[in-house]
């Protein structure tokens, strides 16, 4: 499974220059590489994200978390998310599964990896708690 070329230079923007606050990648297994769904600007928040993440069907994200420490010092950190629901078809997630590790090595600069399921395993509060 390749990654195209879009889809690294999309999450560049989106470590270095800030225009996305999170990417959605899908395989499209026609053209046997992962691709880029979905991008939401930097005024978008954690829910516009999972809104944007399908209910049935496996997907790879990114987020920019920002936040604010304890000292008062902004912060960000970039969290891969491999989301694959269990009502998604088992096609789909042994397709994820086997090509997660070779997309996430392409992404330099992710901080925390997270496995979600189900939405409560990728809450804000997961989210909150890893990044602080």
């Amino acid at each position: 499974m390749g990654v195209g070329d879009h889809a690294k230079n999309t999450f560049l923007e989106l470590k270095q220059k800030k225009v996305h606050r999170y990417v959605i990648f899908r395989v499209d297994e026609g053209k046997k590489e992962v691709v880029v769904e979905k991008t939401g600007g930097p005024a978008e928040n954690y829910d516009d994200f999972t809104a944007a993440l399908p209910l049935d069907d496996c997907r790879y994200a990114v987020y920019d978390y920002d936040f604010v420490t304890s000292d008062n010092c902004q912060k960000s950190k970039i969290f891969f998310i491999a989301w694959s629901p269990s009502s998604s078809p088992i096609r789909a997630k042994m397709l994820y599964a086997t090509s997660k590790d070779k997309f996430r090595r392409e992404l330099d600069g992710v901080h925390y990896e997270i496995q979600a399921t189900d939405p409560t395993e990728m809450d804000l509060e997961v989210i909150r708690d890893r990044a602080h």
